[in-house]
Formats: C-alpha cells, structure tokens, sequence
C-alpha cells in the first residue's frame, strides 16, 4: 500500500515493493497526489513501474562481470580471486536453487551467505568474508550500471568487525638469512621485494624501462596489458639495491626486469613455491607468502623512523589508515604513547 506523506510544500509517496523502501515526489497538490498515488499501486500490481527491481539472470550477470574484468585489463591474479568468491557464492546457492534472478538476493540472504562461509567445512576468516562481500558489491554496482537492476542489496550490509592482528613479518636477521639461501636466480627477486615493498604483480610486470637509474627511482606504471591495483608511484632505490639492478641488466634478457630465465613472465604461483623452500631451509617455514616481504619492507621502514605518509607513498596505500597500522613499530611509538597521560593537574587552593 501506497503511503503519502507531506514534507515542506510537496506531498511523497512512500512505497514498499518486494522488500525494497521507495519514495517518489508527487506534486504540492493534495489530491493531485492521491490519484498518482492510486495510479501507482496500479501500476505496481501490473508490474508496469519502471523504478521496481529489474530482474536479470544471476548466472549471466557473473558471466558478464568476469568478461568485463577481462577486458579491462584486471591481472589474472584478479580474475581469478573474482572468481573464487563467485563461486563460492554459487556452492551457497546450491542449497537455493529457487534463487536465480537478481530482485531475489536480499540482506537476509546475503547474511545467511556470511553464515555459511563460516561454517564448518568452509572455514573462511572474518577478513576474507568481508572481500567477498566487497567483491560481490562491485558486481551488483556493475548490474545497476548495465540497467539490469535498480538496488544493491550489498551496500546494506556491515562488514564483520575483524580483531586488529598484526601479520609476520621477517626480522632483520631473518631477512638476511633469506637472502643467504636463495640462488642466483632467486637473489635479486627477494632483495627487490624486501627494499621496495613492490606487489607480486607490481614486481612481475616491472620493466627496465621503469627503472631509473640516474634518478635511482622505480615507477610503477600502467601498461598495455596491465594496470597497478593503486595509483602510479615511484619508489626510491638504495645503494644496494642499484647495485643488484645494474648487476642484473647486464645479462637482461628482453625488456622484463625479473622473468623466467628465457624473458617469459614468471609463471604466476612459482615465486611462493620457491619462497616456501627457501623458508623451511632457513628455518622458518611459517612464512609462506610473498606478501610477508612487503610487510616486512613496511615494517622494517617503519622500525627506522620512516614517518607515515612517506611510508604510505611508498607502499601505493590509498588510504593512510592502511599504513597507520605500522605506527607502533615507530621507535618514537611507545614515548608517544605515554605522553597522552601527561596532562596537568590542578592546583590546591
């Protein structure tokens, strides 16, 4: 039922359709306004209101969506992280199987979908349900643009509250002893990572042409075939890690500063897998992922004083809370810290 409501000079119209809240401007006009608004419930029942959910196919909206990334030029690592969390989304709606357009996905689904994520056998983290949401809100924002619905049942969603935990990272001696177990190949790989704090991908798609060694920067820039997930940067070099570069180029093979050996890309998992082995040789076989060398390049940067927006330029972070994780590293950290207790009290009369 429609629901007129009157606000200044004109009179709303407040609809509620398929659990969605609608509100349309109707005109100063009393009575003008109740027959719009009978007009309307018409319309409604005969489904003829061009503001009501539009209904598509999910299957093909997710069909679209990954097509779309493709020819935009998200990585592979991208489109495959995409896909995961689509379908894991289809392995919910397995046990749905009367979902199949968009105007069906609502909160209460969506929240049951987080539940299921975490249930026993899926075991997902807090963290990695809330990217999937995130991600799943990207494709209903691409739906609404394709004219295909007219609400993202997404943005209605909280995100679960994740409990601050600060990852591993390498320590200094750490960093040494990786470097001292890794190979000739490997060597330059692992040094640029922990002096630069680069991406996976940042790093893979890095060519000579980026670096400058008159300026002793890197850039970090779009390419034909592929786009930084941040913004454009430059990140300094240090005196050693221009040494490791100049080293390098002398036996460059193509325009790819790191590559295969024959000046192929790396292949996409093959860096972890060495990372892995080298890890375990030198006695820590926790750390698994190349993502702990940047962190480590971050921590590192900010144990040394390196104050946070300088960080934050080099990391690539959008948003400096990001980087802000790494101020209780901060030498100064702790001093900064207790001085908040220094206040002053009030003298005796």
């Amino acid at each position: 039922m429609a629901k007129l409501v009157k606000k200044g000079k004109n009179w709303y119209l407040n609809l509620m359709v398929k659990g969605i809240r609608f509100r349309k401007c109707v005109g100063p006009d009393k009575k003008t306004a109740e027959l719009a608004a009978k007009d309307i419930e018409i319309k409604v029942h005969k489904g003829q209101l061009d503001f009501l959910p539009k209904d598509s196919d999910l299957q093909k909206l997710f069909t679209e969506f990954l097509e779309y990334c493709k020819t935009n030029n998200r990585s592979p690592a991208t489109i495959k992280r995409y896909t995961a969390v689509i379908d894991n989304f289809k392995e919910y709606l397995v046990k749905h199987p009367h979902i199949t357009k968009l105007s069906q996905v609502d909160v209460k689904l969506i929240e049951d979908y987080k539940t299921f994520r975490k249930s026993k056998g899926q075991d997902a983290s807090d963290t990695t349900v809330n990217i999937e949401i995130t991600v799943l809100k990207s494709i209903w924002n691409m739906a609404m643009q394709s004219g295909y619905t007219n609400a993202n049942p997404f943005k209605n969603v909280k995100s679960i509250k994740v409990t601050e935990k600060f990852e591993r990272f390498l320590t200094f001696q750490e960093s040494d002893k990786l470097l001292e177990n890794t190979d000739e190949w490997l060597y330059p790989i692992f040094y640029t990572f922990l002096k630069t704090g680069m991406r996976k991908q940042e790093l893979m798609n890095l060519e000579w042409s980026d670096v400058d060694f008159e300026r002793r920067k890197i850039k970090i820039r779009v390419k034909v075939d592929w786009t930084p997930k941040t913004s454009e940067r430059e990140i300094p070099m240090t005196d050693g890690l221009k040494g490791v570069l100049l080293n390098l180029k002398k036996k460059a093979i193509g325009n790819l500063v790191f590559h295969d050996g024959d000046g192929q890309m790396i292949a996409i998992n093959r860096l972890r897998i060495e990372l892995k082995k080298v890890t375990k040789k030198a006695g820590f076989p926790d750390v698994t992922k190349l993502h702990t060398l940047r962190h480590s390049f971050a921590s590192h940067c900010a144990m040394k004083g390196i104050n946070m927006p300088t960080l934050q330029q080099f990391m690539g972070h959008t948003d400096i809370a990001t980087t802000m994780i790494y101020a209780k590293l901060s030498p100064d950290h702790l001093s900064d810290e207790i001085n908040k207790l220094d206040y002053k009290a009030k003298k005796k009369r």
